[in-house]
């Protein structure tokens, strides 16, 4: 599911502090996480971006998403 921009080109950010991960993503979305949660989110997310990219080829945004 996309939201109604479309989905997301920039990276979030990760941080450690005080032995919690946060994620800063775009438009001020922040998350904090265990150091558990985290890898199970990073391990999820790299498995779901190497699934999308075998479905979808290595289109462009504008290929994927014309205007």
């Amino acid at each position: 599911m996309t939201s109604p921009q479309g989905p997301e080109a920039k990276p979030g950010v990760a941080s450690a502090e005080q032995g919690l991960v946060l994620l800063d993503g775009p438009d001020g979305t922040a998350v904090s996480m265990t150091p558990e949660a985290a890898e199970a989110t990073g391990r999820s997310l790299i498995a779901a971006a190497e699934e999308a990219r075998q479905t979808h080829g290595n289109q462009t945004d504008s290929e994927a998403h014309p205007s």
